[in-house]
C-alpha cells in the first residue's frame, strides 16, 4: 500500500524533532575531514509547499514549524515582515534550535511557504570537497509521484554525482550500500508506518545494517501511538545497540492533547459556506532513536527541546525526554 504522502504532514512537530536531530548530528559529523555517505531510505518528495493543497488540508504545519517560527524566542525575526526570516534570532535560542531555524529559513524569504524535507535538510549540511572528502547523498523513494517529484527537486541543486536518486524500496536498497567506500555513514530510516509490517522491517534493517557496518550512525524516526509495535520498536533498537556495545540516544517530543471542543459551540464555516468537519486529533508524539550518535547530541537536545515544547506545547500530556546510554 502506497497511499501515504508526506506533503500532508510536512513541517509538523515530528518534522521539527527529526530535522533538528539530523542537523545537530551532521553538524558534528562534518567536523572531521573525511567524507560521509548519507542515506535516506524513505526520502519523500524532498520539498513541500506549505501553502499547497495537501499541507493546507491537514494544517499540521500550523502546530509545528509555523507555530515555532512565530514563538516569542523568534520574534526578533518577525517584525511585520520587515526583516528577512533568515536573519539571526536572539542569542538565548538553543544552538540546535537556531541551526534548525536557519536551515528552514534559508528556503524562504519574508514568509514561510516552503518546507524542506529530509533530503534537502541533510544536503544543506554536506560538503562538496575533493574526491577524498566529498560527501554523498543516497535517496530512495518507492511512491511513483513522490519519486518523480524528488528527482526533479534534487536536480535543482545541480550537485552532479554527489546526489543519487532512485525509485526503490529503501529497506532493500540499504543492504548494497553498507559498508560505504568512505567508511563513514549516517542512515535515516523513517517509513510511513501505515502498515504494521513497517515496524518489523525497520527493526530488521537496523539489525542487518549494524552487522554489515557496526560503526555507522543510524537514525530512526517513529510515531508514538497506541500500538504495541510502536512501543516495542525503541526497546528493540536499544537492545541491538547494547548487544553490539554501541552508544545510543532516544528522544521523544509530545506536544500534548488539546481539550475537546465545546459541543455547544458553533461549527466553523468553510469557504464554501458549509460547516467544517470536527478537527481530528492527529499525531501528538514522536521519537528519534539514534545508534552511534555524536557525544554532543544529548546535551544539544536537552537544551533545545524545552524551548521547542514551550512554543508547541498545547495541553495535557505534553513533555519531552532524552535518554542515552552505551
Amino acid at each position: 500500500m502506497l497511499s501515504y504522502r508526506h506533503a500532508f504532514h510536512a513541517g509538523n512537530h515530528a518534522d521539527v524533532l527529526k530535522h533538528m536531530t539530523l542537523i545537530a548530528t551532521l553538524k558534528y559529523m562534518t567536523l572531521k575531514v573525511a567524507g560521509i555517505t548519507v542515506i535516506d531510505t524513505h526520502a519523500g518528495a524532498g520539498l513541500y509547499r506549505l501553502d499547497g493543497e495537501f499541507a493546507q488540508k491537514s494544517a499540521e504545519a500550523d502546530e509545528g514549524v509555523r507555530k515555532l517560527f512565530a514563538a516569542d524566542i523568534f520574534k526578533a525575526n518577525q517584525a511585520a515582515g520587515q526583516q528577512n526570516v533568515a536573519e539571526a534570532a536572539i542569542e538565548s535560542v538553543a544552538t540546535a534550535l537556531q541551526d534548525y531555524y536557519d536551515c528552514i529559513a534559508s528556503f524562504n524569504a519574508k514568509s514561510l511557504k516552503i518546507y524542506p524535507g529530509s533530503p534537502f535538510v541533510m544536503h544543506s549540511q554536506l560538503r562538496e570537497g575533493t574526491s577524498a572528502t566529498r560527501d554523498k547523498l543516497k535517496l530512495f523513494e518507492l511512491h511513483g509521484a513522490d519519486a518523480t517529484a524528488l528527482d526533479g527537486n534534487m536536480a535543482q541543486l545541480e550537485a552532479g554525482r554527489m546526489i543519487t536518486v532512485e525509485r526503490a524500496d529503501g529497506f532493500d536498497a540499504l543492504r548494497a550500500l553498507l559498508p560505504p567506500p568512505n567508511k563513514r555513514a549516517l542512515v535515516l530510516i523513517d517509513p510511513s508506518y501505515e502498515m504494521k509490517s513497517d515496524y518489523a522491517r525497520v527493526s530488521a534493517a537496523v539489525q542487518d545494517a549494524m552487522k554489515r557496518f557496526p560503526t555507522g550512525t543510524y537514525a530512526v524516526w517513529y510515531p508514538v501511538i497506541p500500538r504495541a509495535e510502536s512501543h516495542d520498536l525503541p526497546r528493540r533498537l536499544k537492545g541491538y545497540a547494547q548487544l553490539a556495545k554501541k552508544t545510543w540516544l532516544h528522544a521523544t517530543l509530545n506536544i500534548g492533547q488539546e481539550d475537546a471542543p465545546d459541543a455547544k459551540a458553533p461549527r466553523q464555516i468553510g469557504p464554501d459556506g458549509r460547516p467544517l468537519p470536527p478537527k481530528r486529533p492527529g499525531l501528538r508524539e514522536s521519537g528519534m532513536f539514534v545508534i552511534n550518535p555524536p557525544h554532543t547530541l544529548k546535551a544539544s537536545l536537552n537544551e533545545a527541546l524545552p524551548q521547542v515544547l514551550a512554543a508547541l506545547g498545547r495541553g495535557r500530556g505534553k513533555g519531552f525526554a532524552v535518554e542515552a546510554g552505551g
